[in-house]
């Protein structure tokens, strides 16, 4: 991938931006001009300070310190208000960046197959939408009006340096120099990719960490330990090497850029004893009260061009993992739609495989289903089984070979049609932070609340509405109020009732129901199923020994297909995994198998 430069960050900002980049100038423009009026203060009270040593012990003749004093405070207040409406307008324009990104993100992700999201992961993909364009809010809100105050600042406070005594000036500015050289040792390419692995770890234990949390439950039942969590434990281990390894690189540049940015007060020390000579002038002894009151300013100043230089390269990492995202290509609409005859489903010598994978995920599947015909995929982890589904649906396209419903190939039906006549019901549910009765009502927009109510009694689930005092108006997700693995399966087929398509596909739909909730899971199935071209894909073999057909898959390949009976009698994989099947579910504490 193509990495951000400084210029580049700008450039692809002021492309969200769109109008609003004149307020990020505007921004720029206006910090400039608060750092150059900060500076004015510390002048007006140098100035004070020498009166009041000009005409010592005759104090009254010092009559320009309340002048003076105003104008510092006058100066100081107009430097404080140029610089708020420098964030205000940083600030707008910043938001609406940042409303920009997410819609521009959420436009294309809501394009992008479905096998994308779910090989990549939601969670994945939640953090770079939200953390990653959070990252250039704060870039743009607060790092480019404080980088505009830290290019400003050293020009005028160089001016200022030289102007009263050159040679003090310059003995100043060489900590400061020595200083932005060490910083340099902590910059460039190498930080970049430094920056680019930081993110990767700290994403990587995040997402582990909230699998770690989903197990506590096994941790704690069985007694073990973070170490049972063999990735999480690696994550931990990565991020630690990462962070040490990156700690004890920095460290001598680190610590050579605080103390020379600090060493300032050191130089003028020197100069007191290298320019003053044997004997002190009032003018010199002026000079470097000025020098010992406006230099803090320049440690001040190199801190911030650190800290800005750090935030460009998060918002480069930003840019670039945003970048990942939308360079990924959506599936292509044909320009021609054709419409599905009926719900019959052709596979033609189908061949798929993962981009990051060597060989086949499904290799060379033909297979044919009737309209109202079900099909069940059963066969060993990693035989192609809900690969083989999601091609169907279209979460991918195949790599040759072609499937077609209805005598129309999925690729020359649009995906709004093809979504009306596919139903597909997940082996892990999602039920969004909404009502149960707009949970449901995503099955189908413009239901009434009546239909709803059908398709929940329709998918067994009355019992779970019953229990909430609020019904089908209680919320899912907030206040402690969730339902079980079984329970949301339930509501999910309630969807699929609602929704009604002539095809339905239905992915390990009761790997998470108990057994009072599979029971009911069972009997929504039955009652969905009616009249619809259904494929089943199933570990738990007891659910369908009814199918019409079952095509048993292994490394990509239908190795068997038939009726149970038939394939009971064939004596091959499926009659082995019947056997076990039932040995499993047999199987008595205190007896073996």
């Amino acid at each position: 991938m193509k990495q951000q430069d400084s210029k580049g960050v700008i450039k692809q900002l002021f492309v969200y931006a769109k109008n609003h980049k004149y307020l990020t100038i505007a921004s720029w423009i206006l910090a400039a001009i608060s750092a150059l009026l900060a500076l004015a203060p510390f002048y007006y009270i140098w100035a004070i300070i020498r009166e009041v040593i000009e005409v010592r012990p005759d104090f009254s003749q010092a009559v320009h310190i309340k002048a003076y004093g105003w104008t510092a405070v006058g100066m100081s207040l107009l430097s404080m208000l140029v610089y708020i409406a420098a964030l205000m307008c940083s600030h707008i324009a910043a938001f609406r960046v940042q409303v920009n990104m997410r819609v521009a993100m959420m436009e294309h992700i809501m394009k992008l197959p479905m096998g994308y999201i779910e090989s990549e992961g939601s969670g994945k993909i939640r953090k770079i939408v939200a953390d990653s364009s959070a990252a250039t809010e704060t870039f743009l809100a607060h790092s480019l009006p404080d980088k505009a105050v830290s290019y400003v600042t050293p020009v005028g406070l160089i001016f200022m340096l030289v102007y009263f005594d050159w040679r003090i000036g310059l003995v100043c500015l060489i900590p400061a120099l020595l200083a932005f050289l060490s910083m340099g040792f902590m910059m460039g390419d190498k930080m970049k990719k430094a920056m680019a692995e930081y993110q990767d770890a700290l994403g990587d234990m995040t997402s582990e960490a909230v699998e770690y949390v989903r197990g506590i439950p096994v941790v704690k039942t069985f007694g073990q330990t973070v170490f049972s969590f063999k990735r999480f434990k690696e994550a931990i281990d990565k991020y630690e090497a990462w962070t040490v390894g990156y700690t004890t690189a920095v460290r001598i540049p680190m610590t050579a850029f605080v103390t020379l940015a600090n060493a300032v007060f050191a130089a003028l020390v020197a100069c007191a004893f290298i320019f003053g000579g044997d004997g002190i002038a009032n003018t010199f002894i002026f000079n470097i009260l000025f020098y010992i009151i406006i230099t803090p300013i320049l440690t001040v100043t190199l801190m911030k061009v650190a800290y800005s230089g750090e935030s460009e390269m998060i918002v480069m990492d930003a840019l670039n993992r945003m970048d990942s995202i939308l360079n990924v290509e959506p599936l292509p609409e044909t320009s021609t739609p054709k419409t599905p005859k009926d719900a019959g489903i052709v596979l033609d010598n189908v061949n798929f495989s993962y981009d990051d994978k060597k060989g086949n995920a499904i290799d060379g599947i033909s297979l044919s289903i009737n309209p109202g015909e079900h099909i069940a995929f059963v066969g060993p982890s990693g035989g192609g089984k809900t690969t083989l589904a999601s091609l169907i649906a279209r979460f991918w396209d195949v790599k040759s070979g072609s499937i077609k419903i209805g005598g129309v190939d999925v690729k020359d039906i649009a995906t709004p049609e093809l979504m009306q006549n596919v139903s597909y019901v997940f082996q892990d549910s999602k039920l969004l932070k909404m009502s149960i009765l707009e949970n449901v009502r995503m099955g189908n927009p413009n239901a009434t609340d009546e239909q709803v109510v059908q398709a929940l009694k329709d998918a067994q689930c009355m019992d779970i509405i019953e229990k909430f005092p609020e019904g089908v108006n209680t919320m899912i997700g907030t206040e402690g109020v969730y339902v079980s693995g079984g329970e949301a399966q339930r509501l999910s087929i309630a969807r699929a009732f609602l929704k009604n398509s002539p095809i339905l596909i239905l992915d390990e739909a009761t790997a998470f129901a108990d057994p009072d909730n599979e029971a009911k899971v069972q009997q929504a199935f039955a009652n969905l199923s009616k009249d619809k071209t259904v494929i089943m894909i199933a570990h738990r073999l007891s659910t369908v020994v009814d199918a019409d057909k079952i095509c048993v898959l292994s490394g990509g390949k239908i190795v068997e297909s038939g009726t149970h009976d038939s394939l009971i009698k064939e004596a091959g994989i499926y009659n082995h995994m019947w056997s076990e099947y039932n040995k499993s579910i047999n199987w008595k504490v205190g007896k073996g198998a």
